[in-house]
């Protein structure tokens, strides 16, 4: 049996188009052994979350198996609004967070987007987290790692060099990390 990647896409406005080719890279790295699933989000424009923390659950509740979770930018920030919470209780392999904004400030729009301080006690402990960010990223700054790894201690922490926010649209880094993961069935 395959195993299954949900990837999440990135915000704005062509943010499914724009992370399609980071999909495609991931699957093409990946290979035939993977299953990798991308669906579009929609924002819903009246819910302070743009309602995909509810999407995301909906999506990661349609799997059967065991599951991978890949997320870009806006969408790594809210699949951690979501899993810390809620109580997951689908078998969750580990989380892959790539180029993921710490949200920060008093303006209205960014509420709904934040995160609890304590996220980090709030994630499901069993389950391995990892972020990855490039140092050259243009749209969220580099410094949102060092935040994740003060509030996220349990995660594994990765600077990528170079790659910008769309890494290049080469996610073979990250295929290689996903593969090494234990006990997937």
């Amino acid at each position: 049996m395959k195993k299954q990647v949900l990837f999440i896409q990135g915000g704005g406005d062509n943010g499914y188009e724009a992370d399609a080719p980071l999909a495609d890279s991931l699957q093409a790295a990946l290979g035939k052994d993977y299953e990798l699933s991308y669906p579009q989000l929609q924002s819903d424009k009246s819910a302070p979350d743009f309602g995909w923390p509810r999407q995301i659950g909906e999506k990661i509740n349609e799997f059967k198996e065991d599951l991978i979770l890949v997320a870009h930018s806006v969408g790594a920030s809210l699949l951690l609004k979501y899993l810390s919470e809620t109580k997951i209780t689908k078998n969750i392999n580990g989380i892959f967070l790539i180029a993921t904004p710490w949200w920060s400030g008093d303006k209205d729009w960014v509420q709904g987007l934040k995160l609890q301080e304590d996220v980090g006690n709030k994630l499901p402990e069993h389950i391995p987290i990892f972020l990855y960010h490039s140092m050259d990223d243009e749209v969220v700054p580099f410094d949102h790692l060092a935040i994740y790894a003060r509030k996220l201690p349990q995660a594994a922490i990765h600077a990528i060099k170079n790659g910008g926010h769309q890494f290049n649209n080469d996610l073979q880094f990250l295929a290689e990390e996903i593969q090494k993961l234990k006990d997937l069935n």
